[in-house]
């Protein structure tokens, strides 16, 4: 518990598989290394029939790095933060500074000129750790993911990281591996030179149910 976020701290913790996980901006920092570990495999990813008929029908276009703080914040007020969360005023301006410089990352989901979905998370190396997703229309939030996946793997990257397992992620093929796994998988890919890029790569409507 307890440190700043600062940029350094930050990469520092993420290059070591551990994330901050603040209560109030009033609050010591705690920081977290959970074991069983959340990952998704690029082999695993299942997006729902319905998301990939919504993704192959042309609705929804994607974009890397437009609007990275609009996610943030929209990640934020999403449904069940009403009360709180852990993406405090000081955790928005951490990771805008993460972003200015190169390591922090978003994909904005589309529908005609509004922002619908988006995820957004911390790159290193060949690893992504993805932080929060946001929906304003159904499946909006798996089509971002679903684009985030398509372009890690088509990239190169080794691992996609999301901490925790949830329901709704273990529906989309997320797993769990013990901490010790997920330290060794971090440490092999931490340091491969993969470039996050300004374009994305890779085709999400060529992902199986």
């Amino acid at each position: 518990m307890g440190g700043e976020l600062g940029t350094e701290l930050l990469l520092d913790a993420y290059s070591h598989g551990i994330f901050p996980w603040p209560y109030s901006d009033d609050e010591p920092i705690v920081w977290c290394s959970p074991d069983p570990r959340a990952i998704i495999e690029w082999s695993n990813f299942r997006p729902s029939r319905r998301a990939l008929r919504r993704l192959r029908s042309g609705e929804f276009t994607a974009t890397i790095d437009r609007d990275f703080q609009g996610v943030m914040q929209a990640c934020s007020e999403g449904p069940g933060r009403e009360e709180g969360t852990w993406i405090t005023p000081n955790m928005l301006h951490a990771y805008a500074r993460l972003h200015e410089q190169g390591h922090a990352h978003s994909v904005e989901v589309w529908n005609g000129g509004a922002i619908v979905g988006g995820v957004y998370g911390v790159a290193i190396g060949g690893v992504f750790s993805a932080e929060s997703m946001f929906h304003r229309t159904r499946d909006a939030s798996t089509a971002a993911l679903s684009h985030l996946v398509a372009h890690l793997a088509a990239s190169g990257y080794g691992l996609l990281d999301i901490q925790q397992w949830t329901p709704h992620t273990g529906r989309l093929g997320a797993t769990e591996i013990p901490r010790t796994d997920y330290l060794r998988r971090v440490a092999k890919f931490v340091d491969r030179p993969v470039p996050f890029g300004s374009k994305l790569q890779g085709d999400p409507q060529s992902l199986r149910p």
